[in-house]
């Protein structure tokens, strides 16, 4: 059985998308599980029904608005770079509504409705496919798999708006009397749990580089402070389970295709910006069309 694993990575999703298309569209891949965590359930339902060119629409045209109700985030752009800073305003306006985050993402649960729709779904069930999105369930403190065919629509919508939800920035999902959060606070990259499902080979796309290539600028404010040491566990908890998952593979030989970013694409992923993000989609299409030639190359010299 073979899997596609993407991970977590925000924006940075656009990359995946590029990558999944030259594996599905060129490579002529087929796959029988696809496992999303964070940004990667946005795109597991459209790659399990091959709609990878409405997939890249909606990458290549989403913004701030449409994924946030109330914007934690400023973008300023200062001697041609772009800045991002706190929105104090919506800030403070969401503490006097009594959230419980800086942010919220509602309008991202309204785009996951529209564009997962439920013919979509149904088809999707109806399939042999298996699609399945990853949720931190921040009250039981443990991360749960949620698969479409053990669910109902809206079901699924709010597991994969839960999975993409990047608190304290974005919302809170209450329900079944738990919370639920950002499926990367768990299990970023969730190979492990594509072998666990019977998977005897992966691609897996890994939105962050292999070797670190980022030294962070010093923390501004709380604010940042916070931005920072939560983007610090997400890439050890990336770490882990990348080792976690070849340790896996090694024990039940499994084959791993892994596809990291070639360079850091930014240093905010919650900033979507539809003219990055199509450059994000098109370099992730030629990196992984660089790769499988290299991997051609090594066969025939072999």
């Amino acid at each position: 059985m073979r899997a596609l694993v993407i991970s977590g990575g925000g924006s940075k999703g656009a990359f995946a998308g590029g990558v999944a298309e030259y594996l599905i569209d060129e490579k002529n891949n087929t796959y029988d599980l696809f496992l999303g965590t964070s940004t990667g359930s946005l795109m597991v339902s459209h790659l399990a029904l091959g709609k990878l060119y409405e997939l890249k629409a909606i990458y290549t045209t989403i913004n701030q608005r449409k994924i946030f109700s109330n914007n934690p985030f400023v973008v300023k752009t200062v001697d041609g770079e772009k800045v991002v800073s706190i929105n104090h305003l919506n800030t403070v306006w969401n503490f006097i509504n009594g959230r419980r985050t800086f942010g919220e993402s509602k309008n991202l649960r309204k785009l996951i409705k529209k564009y997962v729709t439920e013919s979509y779904f149904d088809r999707i069930k109806a399939s042999e496919k298996d699609v399945v999105v990853t949720v931190s369930n921040l009250t039981k403190n443990v991360v749960e798999y949620k698969a479409i065919q053990d669910c109902t629509y809206l079901d699924f919508c709010d597991w994969i708006w839960a999975s993409c939800n990047y608190v304290p920035f974005m919302s809170l999902l209450r329900k079944n009397g738990c919370e639920y959060a950002d499926g990367g606070f768990g299990s970023l990259v969730p190979i492990r749990e594509a072998i666990l499902r019977g998977a005897t080979e992966i691609d897996v796309i890994i939105l962050e580089t292999e070797v670190s290539q980022l030294n962070r600028i010093p923390s501004k404010n709380p604010f940042s402070l916070i931005t920072h040491v939560v983007q610090f566990m997400m890439d050890q908890v990336e770490r882990h389970n990348v080792t976690i998952g070849k340790l896996q593979a090694a024990h039940d030989n499994v084959k791993l295709n892994l596809y990291y970013t070639p360079t850091v694409l930014t240093t905010n992923s919650l900033v979507f910006n539809k003219k990055l993000m199509a450059k994000w989609w098109h370099y992730g299409y030629t990196y992984a069309k660089k790769q499988h030639q290299v991997e051609m190359n090594k066969l025939k010299e072999g």
